[in-house]
């Protein structure tokens, strides 16, 4: 089975892309399921099944989502074996920037869309840069300068993935995806495997329910850190004041 990792911000188009791709893939005859992860609540879902593709269903709640996944994902790689699939598509919940949700040995892919800003790869982290292919969405929104100046920032901020053009709600650009998939590796088990890069290290009194604001009540296992802010210039009034 060939375990796919579809990740990218809220609103990138993944569901739509994964939708598309999964129909040229059943038309050849591969079976084929899903697993949706996201935060609070999610219908995606529903879009799968009305395509006739079994899915997983995972709400990660107050848990960070790169954590929830990575704790839950083995057992959906034993689900898919269990339903005899021949591919199993994982859809991250929109993540921020800083998430790492690639796995070694396991094809990934960053789906980010035109609609964000031509400076909007520069900012995606671990997502983007560790990426297998990245995926370009809500390219016919866009001028065809703002498509090609995303596309190439996407190519700096990592070389070596291949950049794709994708229109979820048409399918243009899901052939070559499909085409490209059927490439991946296949994913026997993530028993002792390893993702690429380290997730968000938060473990601070915050992350265990506390709501009050200052310092009494804020406890870390890391070194504060603190936004640097500059020192205000003494005004006139204030000199004057001193003298």
């Amino acid at each position: 089975m060939k375990l796919i990792t579809f990740a990218g911000p809220p609103s990138a188009g993944k569901t739509a892309t994964a939708i598309k791709t999964a129909e040229h893939l059943m038309r050849e005859g591969f079976t084929l399921g899903a697993v949706k992860f996201d935060c609070i609540a999610t219908e995606d879902d529903e879009l799968y099944r009305k395509k006739g593709i079994p899915v997983l269903r995972g709400i990660a709640g107050n848990l960070c989502p790169d954590h929830y996944y990575i704790i839950n994902i083995q057992d959906c790689v034993e689900w898919g074996y269990a339903q005899g699939l021949d591919f199993l598509f994982s859809e991250s919940a929109g993540l921020c920037n800083r998430c790492s949700p690639h796995i070694r040995g396991v094809t990934g892919l960053c789906i980010i869309d035109c609609l964000s800003g031509v400076h909007t790869p520069k900012k995606i982290g671990p997502m983007l840069i560790f990426a297998d292919m990245v995926i370009v969405t809500k390219g016919d929104i866009v001028s065809p300068a703002e498509r090609e100046v995303f596309a190439f920032r996407a190519r700096m901020a990592n070389r070596k993935a291949k950049v794709l053009f994708v229109n979820g709600l048409t399918g243009e650009g899901t052939f070559e995806l499909a085409r490209q998939l059927k490439k991946a590796p296949e994913t026997a088990s993530l028993e002792h495997g390893k993702i690429r890069f380290p997730l968000p290290v938060a473990l601070c009194s915050y992350c265990f329910g506390e709501t009050r604001i200052g310092p009494d009540y804020t406890s870390s296992s890391f070194p504060a850190r603190k936004i640097p802010i500059p020192p205000i210039p003494a005004s006139p009034e204030d000199e004057s004041c001193r003298v």
